[in-house]
């Protein structure tokens, strides 16, 4: 797969929460938490589960920093 993203973060599924069109996915990178919201279709189609090592990719103008 390539794309233009540069922020990748590899991390492991912790955890799916499910509704009726769109999954809660919570990944794990490091101590780090990235939860996104994706469809359910998705989740089947990609396989995953919690414990599956998977990639949480961020585009940097999605990315918001605050202190």
């Amino acid at each position: 797969m390539r794309i233009s993203a540069r922020n990748q973060f590899a991390g492991t599924v912790r955890k799916i929460v499910p509704g009726a069109v769109n999954a809660e996915v919570t990944l794990d990178c490091g101590g780090i938490e990235v939860v996104a919201i994706i469809t359910s279709d998705s989740v089947q189609r990609l396989g995953l589960v919690a414990g599956k090592r998977a990639y949480a990719v961020v585009k940097a103008s999605d990315v918001l920093i605050g202190k």
